[in-house]
């Protein structure tokens, strides 16, 4: 009930499209009412009477009363789907918003396909609630008391039979409610795991044929479909015990009124015309009340899905913007001070062990050390991806924590060792560096990251269509694209993990004077993989079990025989 009613809080905004909507509902509901009070005028009144002139305004009145109906639900429905779109688009919109604004710690425990599930999948469910739960329980609602009101106005004691049936329809309503529910909470959880599956098998196509293990991908897939199709099994054998049993229910009154109404009828209390009205207004009683019970249905799988798109809304983010004071210049030096930093991913595993480090503006310093030692995580504490446990970064004397988010990472720039590039063309993920960017400065800093020249012998240049993650471009292609990408944004800090040990040399050359250009200036952290390629880095910082053990450039630490020295020299055999 929480989530409906929260659902419903989303149709303040759009309050002209409720009010047309239930206008119309309720001007169409009484509309229908009228119908069986004019045929029991021609039964009681037309056909014993002969009156001939009578007839024809009863039928006028008769298909002038169908003909409005019809054109106000026509209207109604063109309403309530407006009002159902803009709604929709307003949630997934929160949906998304809300999902740039969590930490990277959510993404990297829930799976891409999982949490498309949610902005997709479980919001377009959610549109249920507006199409058939809204409208439908209007109508269904408005034609409930209008017939009521009508059925004891005509015979209160007949009124009282048709309500006999309602408290069972009412309580067997509530235990369908609860135990649907729960069904429908199962099959959205197992169809956001057969849409994680399928993201994750699409994406690793090119290993599945390099395995050969299409059948191995199709039992698994197999395995999942079936499962979904169990759990919606589940909710649909319910629905046809529980819709038959309800309808069958109904049509009780209808016999037990049949059954008065006759009796009425031959004793002389109560006219022809009368009984078939009143069993006309019957039917349409019990046809809103088994509405009522479709709708309760598609209800708790749309409230299902509705509970998961709220858990992403609900989700507090690890990093938040702070309350504090932000920089007064727009471009920060860049330098950075490590100070007592500690940090763990889980409270029994730390991984960084109190590390200081005092980087000035416009230093090189590479972070070198075994895998898991700890590098990967400075830079994610650097770019505030997480916030640290114990002690402080600062950059230019502000600690991060009191800078502004976007602020902050305005002042970074990042080039991982697989870059990730859009599914859109050339331009476009060059210009993501500066959205406001010029096709000039494009080109200029294509021409700085060495790839102005591939790019021009691309099809159709800067706007040819690279693909889902570039795959129509080479690695060293894609790394030179986010080299300009980064040199379009211009930052003062640059923060680069070396990706030169999967390309060829004449590749590796050209990506190295990228490189040059890229960190000229900037104060810039490299993750190194290669250490033959840090002779001219300022310094290198050799870490080990989260702390940092040895500092100095090249030459100094192979001249001290310490870690470093097993490391270069574990790698080139000497």
């Amino acid at each position: 009930m929480k989530s409906l009613v929260r659902i419903f809080s989303y149709l303040a905004p759009h309050r002209s499209l409720v009010i047309l909507t239930f206008l119309c509902a309720a001007l169409a509901t009484a509309l229908d009412l009228l119908p069986p009070w004019l045929i029991k005028i021609v039964i009681d009144e037309v056909i014993p009477n002969h009156d001939m002139a009578l007839l024809p305004q009863i039928l006028l009145g008769l298909f002038l009363a169908y003909a409005f109906k019809n054109l106000l639900n026509s209207l109604r429905i063109r309403f309530n789907n407006t009002l159902e779109q803009h709604v929709v688009f307003d949630l997934r919109g929160e949906v998304f918003s809300a999902l740039q604004r969590l930490s990277l710690n959510y993404f990297e425990n829930r799976s891409t396909g999982e949490i498309m599930s949610r902005v997709t999948n479980d919001t377009e469910h959610v549109e249920r609630i507006f199409i058939d739960g809204l409208e439908g329980m209007l109508t269904a609602s408005l034609t409930l008391i209008g017939i009521t009101v009508i059925l004891f106005t005509l015979n209160w004691q007949m009124a009282l039979l048709v309500l006999l049936p309602v408290p069972i329809l009412v309580f067997s309503g509530i235990g369908f409610t609860r135990r649907v529910h729960g069904y429908y909470q199962e099959i959205r959880r197992e169809a956001a795991d057969l849409n994680a599956y399928l993201q994750d098998a699409l994406s690793g196509i090119r290993e599945t044929m390099g395995f050969n293990r299409h059948q191995y991908e199709n039992d698994r897939f197999t395995t999942r479909s079936y499962n979904y199709s169990q759990s919606n099994l589940k909710a649909m054998k319910l629905w046809s015990v529980y819709s038959p049993s309800m309808i069958f229910v109904g049509s009780l009154g209808t016999v037990l009124t049949l059954w008065y109404g006759s009796i009425q009828v031959m004793e002389g209390h109560l006219t022809l015309g009368e009984l078939v009205m009143f069993l006309s207004y019957l039917v349409l009683f019990y046809t809103p009340v088994n509405q009522i019970h479709s709708v309760n249905h598609l209800l708790q799988h749309a409230l299902a899905a509705s509970e998961r798109v709220f858990e992403v809304l609900d989700f507090k983010p690890d990093v938040i913007d702070q309350p504090r004071v932000s920089p007064t210049v727009n471009r920060l030096p860049g330098r950075v001070q490590m100070q007592q930093v500690a940090f763990s991913y889980r409270d029994d595993v730390p991984v960084l062990n109190r590390i200081s480090l005092d980087v000035g503006a416009g230093e090189q310093v590479a972070l070198v050390g075994h895998s898991g030692a700890g590098k990967s995580t400075i830079i994610k504490l650097l770019m505030r991806f997480y916030d640290v446990k114990s002690g402080a970064i600062l950059i230019d004397g502000y600690d991060i924590r009191d800078l502004p988010l976007s602020y902050l990472r305005d002042q970074i720039g990042l080039v991982q060792q697989e870059p990730f590039l859009f599914n859109g063309t050339v331009r476009e993920n060059i210009s993501y560096g500066s959205l406001e960017a010029t096709q000039e400065e494009i080109e200029n800093v294509a021409t700085a990251a060495r790839a102005q020249a591939f790019i021009q012998n691309l099809p159709e240049g800067y706007e040819t269509w690279i693909g889902e993650r570039g795959v129509k471009l080479s690695v060293g292609q894609k790394q030179r694209i986010s080299i300009a990408r980064v040199l379009l944004k211009n930052p003062p800090l640059v923060i680069f993990d070396e990706a030169t040990s999967n390309v060829d040399t004449e590749t590796e050359v050209e990506i190295r004077e990228a490189i040059g250009q890229l960190i000229q200036g900037r104060t810039t952290f490299i993750i190194a993989h290669r250490l033959s390629t840090l002779h001219e880095v300022d310094r290198i910082v050799v870490l080990q079990h989260g702390e940092i053990v040895e500092q100095g450039n090249h030459v100094q630490l192979l001249k001290h025989g310490g870690i470093y020295t097993d490391l270069y020299e574990a790698q080139f055999h000497v």
